[in-house]
């Protein structure tokens, strides 16, 4: 160990939170959870003859740990999951390649859907919630969430069961409530596995005294267990933007505010995509990513008022329908097109009016394509008048990494709204 690194692991906190090993270059190769940073953090450097040979050689490469504290161990799961996803870190693979990944599913298309886990997502139109990569944990975190958003864990058979009297089922094979009131409790649960936590907490109060008003006083009473339930949870994740940006060590998003020349990291990042077959189901997706997380509470999905097979006229319509919500769905600072520069040159002049930077990400090399308002310009063949900068940067580097999560998840909220209407579709 180093001494700068000796002297970090004496700063580790008696808390729960996710933790980052990086190496020399500063990049993120292992993310992990504890329920007590400062135990499990030390484990990895104490008595190396006694862990296996992928433990040592990963340890061999830490150079300095990060971490983020949180208030509980649920959260500590749900963060864990999402910082896996966006920094891809190889000794995640590496030291997991034996094990498989665990999924909540709910079916909300049943009539009386219920809560399970799966290792394996089946194109059966039921939600799948995850990645996470201990199972036994996740069932933790639904035990814990359970009495909060009561719920089924196996099909409706109608009979009243032990988890009835204790309050773990929502009662409707007692009459305690009805299915419809039943999937509105789910989607809060549903909510929550999202990461929408202050949200539904602030959802709940205003339910809770809007029920009380109506004089709906066991319904007041509903909310209100949830409500602190919830708040006993203590979900709040407890740092700030700035710690948060220190924590990433300025890897991705202070690489994008020097490479794009921002006055500030860029904070909101919206990235957008288009799906169809053909012209048909002609639909786009518009993700958002606060301080390098996702969102999902920013998230929207379109419909192109226009069904045609023309990615670039598809783009611009998205485009000018997301500037005219600036006011009430907030300003990016940074817009992600996936494509190249004709899909840039489609949205140019609607775009460069705003002051609103934007970028494209081209699939093949993972080209980042930056419009020509920048010092390094490189000519746009076939038209004098514009300019565009592409750099293929490393593809360890953590801006590509973000890039690319960002890239690959509005392609993928794109796809399912695509596939979601071209099922319809085929059911009239």
């Amino acid at each position: 160990m180093t001494e700068a690194l000796k002297a970090k692991l004496k700063t580790l906190p008696a808390a729960p939170g996710v933790y980052f090993h990086k190496n020399s270059d500063g990049e993120v190769i292992y993310v992990g959870k504890a329920a007590v940073l400062k135990n499990r953090v030390r484990q990895y450097f104490q008595s190396p003859d006694k862990k296996d040979p992928k433990t040592r050689a990963l340890v061999s490469e830490i150079a300095m740990t990060d971490w983020i504290v949180v208030d509980t161990e649920v959260d500590a799961l749900f963060l864990e999951s999402e910082m896996v996803k966006r920094y891809q870190p190889k000794w995640n693979v590496l030291l997991r390649d034996d094990k498989s990944s665990s999924y909540v599913r709910i079916d909300m298309k049943s009539e009386i859907p219920y809560v399970s886990t799966t290792r394996n997502p089946l194109d059966d139109q039921a939600e799948y919630y995850g990645p996470y990569y201990e199972k036994h944990t996740v069932a933790t975190a639904l035990r814990i969430l359970r009495p909060i958003f009561p719920y089924y864990t196996k099909p409706y058979t109608g009979k009243k069961t032990l988890d009835t009297d204790l309050g773990l089922t929502p009662g409707i094979e007692i009459g305690k409530s009805s299915p419809k009131e039943y999937k509105q409790n789910l989607r809060r649960l549903i909510s929550y596995l999202k990461g929408n936590r202050q949200k539904l907490i602030r959802d709940l109060e205003k339910d809770m005294h809007k029920a009380a008003e109506k004089g709906n006083y066991e319904q007041a009473a509903q909310f209100r267990n949830q409500f602190f339930g919830l708040r006993g949870l203590a979900t709040k994740i407890v740092f700030s933007d700035q710690e948060f940006l220190d924590i990433s060590n300025d890897q991705a998003l202070r690489g994008l505010q020097k490479l794009l020349k921002l006055s500030h990291p860029p904070r909101r990042i919206d990235g957008f995509d288009i799906s169809h077959q053909s012209g048909t189901n002609v639909v786009a997706s518009q993700v958002t990513f606060i301080n390098g997380v996702a969102d999902r509470t920013k998230y929207r999905r379109f419909k192109l008022r226009n069904q045609k097979n023309n990615d670039f006229a598809n783009m611009r319509e998205i485009i000018t329908r997301r500037l005219n919500h600036l006011k009430d769905w907030g300003t990016p600072d940074l817009i992600l097109i996936d494509g190249g520069q004709p899909q840039l040159r489609a949205v140019k002049d609607i775009l460069d009016p705003t002051g609103i930077t934007y970028i494209g990400l081209a699939k093949e090399f993972e080209v980042i394509i930056i419009p020509g308002k920048f010092e390094q310009r490189i000519p746009n063949i076939g038209d004098g008048c514009e300019n565009y900068q592409e750099l293929l940067l490393p593809k360890h580097s953590h801006v590509v990494k973000l890039l690319q999560r960002i890239r690959d998840e509005s392609h993928r909220f794109a796809i399912q709204y695509h596939t979601l209407l071209k099922r319809k579709s085929m059911l009239k």
